[in-house]
């Protein structure tokens, strides 16, 4: 049966694909070759066992540096009654660690347990060749003596077969007498980038352009699990070219790779050319992200006695999807090949910090970053989307929304399967609330202290109220009280009730208007922005942005219905710079070094107060200590106030104790 975009569940589509290679001969290890024992052996995977050829050691040794003789010769002796034996062969002799045990000795003094005397009574200058020894103790046979076959005795199994190789595993096959090994064949595989728009790395960039390096990335992971893999160039959309590329990847490969062109476009060929080549299984998987998978087979047209064909999956264009499609498909097809047991990821229990919304029909891949606070294990949701490739370098783990649900709310417990961080977490200071540029310069500062920061932008009341549920070690947040003209106390007061926390100064910045560079539209002030011309980008409720800017339109008299984009939210200042620079917005309200970073206009507008509300037990816990010494470090702070509308002098005062 074949499926065209068609999402079908995960396990029918692999169940599919599994069924396929099954009756290809390709469900199993792909063959067998052998190697000359060299560190090049690591990871690799045994064919067949490893028999001891010797026994090892293979001769009776001397464990210590010391004087071989009969344990007989030392019956009685004691302090008291001491025994003399002088020292030639027969009777005494010295050995080095690691020498021969003569057939008349059954034992081995410590050298420093031996009293030494040269040939007139006197202690021997060199206690290594004294004339005579005196002992002072009564051993027993065999004593510091390894014993021939001690580790490994010749016939004796050394390693079983589908055991993958570590490099002391290395030393034991050679020590047993081997000098060559089977293992199982690694795999080859082809990656085959196509598309009009991708361009080389390096090459300057148009409109339209996009950087090729998923193949990059996907020939790492296919390093990193036992392949071989060959990046080709890139195939711009032209069907006869893909099919030839692919054909000839095909009579060299294992496994070919098409990454892009699997969706349903007019250029999307990549379905098209699995149909022409061979069979296809598959297309459309009920994933996200990563849904339009592609799976078939291809005829190989060279004769090959392992199989007549080659699998293929088309893999997703988007870098996170393509990744995933990596972990998901090919990760498991090339341990099987090579007889690799996968080890399962770990799995923690864990409690999401903000609502979660997913498409009904998808099993949903969520990246999360972790965090253990007030002894529980937090997960912080980051950015969405097939493109967001950034998220998986962040990510510590992944959790798994399953079909047919909707949403998970704030405060849900989930399975989080960990990327293998889980000893970062009682390192990491999550912090929830407003998103500062500052933040990230802390976090690069605070790695050198052996701690790792996450920061989880949901403005400065969802902070908050975060940091009253103890899901946070600190907020930060800007929200200014009309009333009296004052920062966050209010708030603070408001929707803190379960702890007590200190407010604590971190920075004054300024907030203004970011616009294009040239500002073409000649934007002022707020009042430009009920202009008819003018598209404006907001912050998401909650932000202490946008409460900045709902105080100062209900002061001048606009009513936020009359802006056009008011209702479109970013949920950081970088993100309004960007959709300023790209020209989805005229202009938003944010801080001065968002619009320096994207080397944009600023109007500046209003000065503000950037506090980190932290809970009186963190801020006197061992967590925070480099973080509240940070603050009264001169090159961090400077650091910070080379930043365009930055001000640090009042960082580390406290405003209040609640």
């Amino acid at each position: 049966m074949t499926f065209y975009l068609k999402d079908i569940p995960l396990e029918e589509a692999k169940k599919l694909f599994q069924n396929a290679l099954n009756e290809a001969g390709l469900w199993g290890t792909l063959g067998v070759e052998r190697l000359n024992i060299d560190e090049n052996c690591v990871g690799r995977v045994l064919a067949e066992p490893v028999w001891a050829l010797n026994s090892y050691p293979h001769y009776h040794s001397s464990a210590m540096d010391g004087f071989v003789l009969r344990s007989e010769s030392t019956i009685g002796a004691d302090t008291n009654d001491p025994v003399f034996l002088e020292v030639k062969p027969g009777i005494a002799k010295y050995v080095d660690t690691g020498d021969p045990i003569p057939s008349w000795a059954d034992l081995v003094i410590p050298i420093e347990l031996v009293e030494g005397y040269d040939a007139h009574g006197e202690i021997a200058k060199n206690p290594r060749s004294p004339k005579s020894i005196l002992i002072r103790k009564a051993f027993s046979p065999w004593s510091h003596i390894r014993h021939m076959g001690e580790d490994i005795v010749a016939t004796q199994l050394v390693l079983p077969a589908y055991h993958k190789l570590r490099a002391v595993d290395l030393g034991a096959i050679i020590a047993s007498g081997n000098i060559s090994i089977d293992v199982f064949r690694k795999p080859s595989v082809a990656i085959i980038p196509t598309g009009d728009e991708l361009v080389k790395i390096g090459k300057e960039l148009k409109e339209g352009d996009i950087i090729e390096f998923n193949s990059i990335v996907l020939a790492g992971q296919i390093l990193s699990w036992g392949g071989i893999p060959e990046r080709y160039p890139i195939i711009k959309d032209d069907f006869s070219d893909l099919c030839e590329a692919v054909n000839n990847a095909a009579n060299m490969h294992d496994l070919v790779l098409i990454n892009a062109g699997s969706s349903a476009g007019s250029e999307d060929y990549t379905s098209q050319v699995v149909e022409q080549l061979g069979d296809l299984l598959v297309h459309g998987i009920a994933i996200r992200p990563g849904h339009p998978v592609i799976m078939g087979t291809i005829k190989r047209q060279k004769e090959d006695p392992s199989s007549s064909c080659v699998p293929i999956i088309g893999v997703p264009g988007y870098p996170v999807s393509a990744a995933l499609t990596g972990e998901i498909f090919v990760k498991e097809l090339l341990y099987k090949w090579q007889g690799i047991e996968e080890n399962a990821l770990e799995e923690i229990d864990a409690v999401l910090s903000k609502r979660v919304v997913s498409p009904a029909g998808d099993d949903d891949y969520i990246r999360v970053v972790l965090g253990n606070v007030n002894k529980k294990t937090i997960a912080a949701q980051l950015p969405r989307g097939a493109g967001a490739i950034t998220s998986m370098v962040k990510a510590d783990g992944i959790t798994v929304i399953p079909r047919g649900t909707q949403v998970f709310e704030a405060g849900q417990n989930v399975k989080v399967k960990s990327f293998g961080k889980i000893g970062d977490l009682n390192k990491t200071i999550f912090a929830i609330g407003s998103h500062d540029v500052s933040l990230d310069i802390l976090a690069q500062y605070i790695s050198k202290y052996d701690r790792r920061l996450i920061s989880s932008n949901v403005g400065s009341l969802g902070g908050l109220i975060a940091l009253n549920k103890g899901e946070c070690h600190m907020c930060g947040t800007h929200l200014l009280d009309p009333a009296i003209g004052d920062y966050n106390v209010t708030y603070v007061k408001k929707y803190i009730k379960s702890l007590s926390v200190i407010i604590v100064s971190w920075l004054e910045r300024q907030q203004g208007l970011i616009v294009k560079k040239g500002n073409p539209k000649h934007i002022i002030d707020l009042h430009d922005l009920i202009r008819d011309d003018i598209v404006y980008i907001n912050r998401q409720k909650g932000a202490g942005t946008r409460v900045l800017l709902d105080y100062h339109l209900s002061k001048i008299g606009i009513d936020h219905e009359q802006i056009k984009g008011y209702d479109q939210e970013e949920y950081t200042h970088l993100s309004v710079a960007a959709d300023v620079m790209s020209g989805r917005a005229d202009c938003g309200l944010g801080i001065a070094a968002a619009a320096h970073a994207l080397n944009l206009d600023f109007i500046p507008l209003y000065n503000e107060r950037y506090d980190l509300v932290i809970p009186t037990k963190a801020y006197n816990g061992s967590l925070l200590e480099p973080l509240l010494d940070l603050m009264n470090n001169d090159d961090f702070k400077n650091g910070i106030n080379k930043l365009p509308g930055y001000n640090t002098d009042q960082m580390g005062k406290i405003i209040a104790e609640i």
